[in-house]
C-alpha cells in the first residue's frame, strides 16, 4: 500500500503522502506533530510507534494547512476532520473462497445505503438482506460509498475514495454487510466515481495539483489527470482503491 497509513508487521505505522507541491509535511498524532521525511518524486514518509489502529491523525502542509489523508480508510468526523488508522487485516472473512455466481444468474439490485433502511446504515441494510433474497435478487450494486460532505448524498460527490462515508458506518461494518451478503448467496458490486472529485472536502490542490487535468472537462468539476505529467501516481492511487 503506497498511500496513506499502513499498519506494519512490527506494530509500527507507516504514513505516506504524495505532495509534490509541498516543501514541508508533518503528521499530527494526538498532540504531537511528527515531521515526515521527504523522499524522491514528491513523496513524504514517516514510520512511527506513536500511532496504532484507532489513532486519529492529520497531515500539516507547509506548517499551515491541516488536511485529512487522501487515502484515509475512515473519517469519524467527516471529510474535514482527522483520519483514523485502520488495520484492514484485522477483519476475519468467513467466505474468502467466494468467487461470485455465474453471470447468467445475475439479477442486480441498485442499493442506496442511506435510504434502503430506516437507519440508513450498513447495519440497517444488512438486516434487510433476506428481503432481497425473497425478491429473487442475486447481486447488489452499492451506490458510491466514498466519503462526502454532509449527511445526505447520492454518493457522486465523494472526495475520499478509500473511506466509506461515516454516516453509513465504519469500514468493518461494510465488510460485515458484504460477508452476510455472501452468506446469503448475494454478489456485491461497488459503483465508483473516478472521473472527478466532489466540490467540498478535497484538498489535493494544496499539495498535489498534478491530480487534476486542464486538458479535459467534466460537468461536475475538474477532470482527474490520467494522461499527463504525474499521472502514473494518480492512476496508482485509484488502482489501489480497487485492490
Amino acid at each position: 500500500m503506497p498511500f496513506g497509513a499502513e499498519v506494519l508487521d512490527d506494530g509500527t505505522v507507516r504514513f505516506r503522502l504524495w505532495a509534490p507541491k509541498a516543501q514541508d509535511v508533518s503528521v499530527d498524532v494526538s498532540s504531537n506533530s511528527l515531521p515526515m521525511s521527504r523522499l524522491e518524486d514528491g513523496w513524504f514518509e514517516l514510520v512511527t510507534r506513536e500511532a496504532r489502529p484507532g489513532t486519529l491523525y492529520q497531515f500539516t502542509i507547509d506548517r499551515q494547512h491541516r488536511v485529512a489523508d487522501p487515502a484515509s480508510r475512515y473519517q469519524p468526523s467527516g471529510v474535514h476532520g482527522p483520519s483514523q488508522v485502520v488495520d484492514p487485516a484485522a477483519f476475519t472473512w468467513e467466505h474468502d473462497k467466494w468467487r461470485g455466481r455465474p453471470w447468467e444468474e445475475a439479477v442486480i439490485y441498485e442499493l442506496h445505503v442511506g435510504t434502503f433502511s430506516p437507519e440508513g446504515t450498513f447495519g440497517g441494510a444488512e438486516r434487510k438482506l433476506n428481503h432481497l433474497v425473497a425478491l429473487g435478487i442475486t447481486a447488489i450494486e452499492l451506490m458510491p460509498l466514498s466519503s462526502f460532505a454532509g449527511r445526505w448524498n447520492w454518493g457522486y460527490d465523494g472526495v475520499l475514495p478509500y473511506a466509506p462515508a461515516n454516516c453509513y458506518g465504519r469500514p468493518e461494518e461494510l465488510k460485515r454487510f458484504v460477508n452476510t451478503a455472501h452468506s446469503a448467496g448475494l454478489m456485491v458490486f461497488l459503483d465508483v466515481v473516478y472521473n472527478h472529485f466532489g466540490p467540498e472536502g478535497n484538498y489535493l490542490h494544496l499539495y498535489s495539483p498534478q491530480f487534476f487535468s486542464s486538458r479535459h472537462r467534466t460537468p461536475w468539476g475538474e477532470a482527474v489527470n490520467f494522461d499527463g505529467p504525474g499521472s502514473r501516481v494518480v492512476r496508482d492511487y485509484l488502482i489501489q482503491t480497487a485492490l
